[in-house]
């Protein structure tokens, strides 16, 4: 006997109203492209439920791959069993031997029987399977309060469903269900860290990166690369962009004053990730920033450096120590790209000293030195845009879904 379905629970998806029905025709769609290398699994929707029929494939596997989609709460491997008592008995022993292998500990039946044909109710139907794994096993006992494993049984018209084990999602919101938005990924630890939460939130991600050779070589290029395909993983295949950035980096460190450099330089970035978004139907601007990290990091630098643009600006990372951001970075598996010694545009012609109450007045006086919209019309026109995907078949296959 082996677990032949998955049971998942959904997170805020449950809370969506007149909406839920199409967060979870999203969520049946992102679970359909995330188990790609399972493909005799089948995603099953019904009844404010959703099972994923195994058909042969390892529950293992699944369930590892499962942890990574946005939008599930909670999921249980179980077994799909023909309505017949004996046989429903059978399994729940089996599942509680799955669960507690060496058989011993504490277990508890919690029988439910939305069939009302079915002959036996649901108290009896506890008692009837508790009483067959306490004469089967040696070393468990029943503890209905707090239980090391809970034997559920849902006898529903089709079978009855029997599980044990309840394995945490990465919960937040199915992708592509909170429109599109644009995340200014550097190659540092923080701004994929902050893609990943956008990502949580059920947004359609892009990224955009600012490359300033010779300055910043390919190496570098291809880390970003690297990350952007990671974050892959849990939002499916998106678009980085590559913008030239070397001519106006240059214009700035020549013209501007050196305490106001990496200020004017965020502002540069800014309108040019605005365009940028524009172009490709973003509505939003994802960053890494986190409140008194850096010089341009400040509240000071972030209201001067906002001046420039009215789309939303999100910042998952704002009230984040470094250590709990790299934590993250480690768990989702950015961490180790990110450190790698490869320089991005914002560490070149770094200023010894950046000022960190930046004054609006003082930003404008000098950026009139600067021809604002040619750059950032060059920069638009330059840039260069990569599709990354997970697999190149998958994204054939799937491509019409996203």
């Amino acid at each position: 006997m082996k677990y032949n379905h998955i049971l998942i629970r959904y997170a805020e998806l449950a809370l969506k109203g007149k909406n839920r029905k199409e967060f979870e025709k999203k969520l049946q769609d992102n679970l359909k492209f995330a188990l790609y290398s399972f493909p005799e699994s089948k995603v099953q929707r019904t009844f404010g439920r959703m099972f994923i029929e195994l058909n042969g494939e390892e529950e293992n596997r699944v369930s590892e791959r499962l942890k990574d989609v946005f939008g599930i709460h909670s999921f249980s491997p179980s077994l799909k069993i023909d309505l017949n008592q004996d046989d429903i008995n059978e399994a729940a022993l089996w599942a509680v031997r799955d669960a507690l292998p060496n058989e011993s500990g504490t277990f508890k039946v919690t029988a439910k029987r939305p069939n009302k044909a079915y002959p036996i109710r649901s108290q009896q139907l506890n008692y009837d399977i508790g009483s067959h794994i306490l004469r089967n096993t040696s070393g468990l006992t029943v503890d209905v309060h707090n239980p090391d494993v809970e034997v559920k049984v849902e006898v529903r018209q089709e079978a009855a469903y029997i599980m044990c084990k309840t394995i945490k999602g990465a919960g937040g919101l199915p992708i592509r269900t909170a429109g599109k938005v644009l995340l200014m990924l550097s190659g540092g630890i923080d701004s994929p860290v902050a893609g990943y939460f956008a990502l949580k939130r059920g947004v359609e991600l892009e990224a955009i990166h600012f490359h300033s050779p010779p300055f910043t070589n390919e190496r570098a290029k291809q880390k970003v690369i690297d990350l952007s395909r990671v974050l892959t993983k849990f939002g499916g295949s998106m678009k980085l962009h590559i913008i030239p950035f070397t001519d106006a980096q240059q214009a700035i460190h020549q013209k501007v004053p050196d305490k106001y450099e990496m200020t004017i330089m965020r502002r540069f970035m800014l309108r040019i990730a605005e365009a940028a978004a524009k172009k490709n139907g973003a509505i939003g601007i994802v960053n890494g920033e986190s409140l008194g990290q850096v010089a341009s990091q400040t509240l000071d630098s972030m209201y001067t450096i906002n001046e420039v643009t009215n789309m939303p600006i999100i910042r998952p990372l704002v009230t984040m120590d470094k250590l709990d951001v790299i934590k993250v970075a480690k768990d989702i598996g950015t961490y180790d790209l990110s450190i790698l010694p490869y320089e991005d545009c914002c560490t070149i012609f770094l200023p010894p000293q950046t000022k960190t109450k930046p004054n609006r007045e003082k930003a404008n006086l000098y950026e009139k030195e600067l021809n604002i919209e040619l750059y950032v019309q060059d920069a638009i026109e330059r840039m260069e845009t990569i599709k990354i995907t997970p697999n190149s078949e998958v994204d054939k296959e799937f491509e019409d879904l996203f």
